[in-house]
């Protein structure tokens, strides 16, 4: 007869607090005066744009610690033209931290992009992933032999490429190129089975990789 395990206890805000002080004390010991440098500055070279899914995080995944990443997350890691708050992170992150390389994440089996590929309502969220079912009608000729994993997989990669071209169009990198600031855009998806970040062949470095109308400088 099996022996009764105790269930794992849920998450309370006294366990995460004790987490947090194991956690500060583990960093301190293998590293003293973490903390104290690093409070007086944080000098990141990567912007990560990623999805808000938890599975999926930037520091852990590039093998990074706190200070080395400055990040920020929606879902389905969406950059959008009018959106403040991504704009108001990139342009601290390239204009005060000097940041030299910007990475658009996505992940496979990402929810916000399948989401986008049904007819159903989800709520307020529909309105952001609009640009994704935009994205989808586009690209729906070239993408109808896939079974529906496939497709949810596809679109996930031209989701992230559209967002780092999204990137090299504001005026915020493309004046930062035009003053010599040294400065790469990458697209990368994630595999939840197996942690491993793909390349997806996203790779923009100066102003001379943006055409037509987009360039603005």
């Amino acid at each position: 007869m099996a022996t009764p395990t105790t269930p794992a206890p849920h998450l309370t805000p006294e366990i995460m607090m004790q987490n947090n002080r194991e956690w500060a004390a583990e960093i301190s010991a293998a590293k003293p005066g973490f903390f104290e440098k690093l409070a007086q500055r944080q000098v990141p070279e990567v912007l990560w744009i990623g999805c808000a899914d938890s599975r999926v995080p930037a520091n852990e995944l590039l093998k990074l610690g706190p200070g080395e990443v400055f990040v920020h997350r929606n879902i389905a890691n969406i950059v959008q033209h009018a959106d403040l708050n991504c704009l108001s992170v990139l342009q601290y992150a390239v204009d005060v931290l000097k940041v030299r390389h910007i990475i658009v994440c996505g992940h496979y089996g990402c929810g916000g992009v399948a989401a986008a590929l049904q007819n159903q309502q989800f709520g307020i969220v529909d309105n952001w992933i609009r640009t994704v079912k935009e994205l989808y009608s586009f690209h729906a000729p070239t993408l109808k032999h896939l079974t529906e994993s496939e497709k949810c997989d596809r679109m996930v990669e031209i989701n992230c490429s559209r967002s780092a071209h999204a990137i090299a169009y504001t005026s915020i990198v493309q004046n930062a190129w035009k003053r010599g600031q040294k400065l790469t855009i990458y697209g990368w998806c994630y595999r939840l089975n197996d942690g491993i970040l793909q390349d997806i062949g996203v790779r923009i470095e100066g102003i001379d990789e943006v055409d037509g109308v987009h360039r603005v400088v």
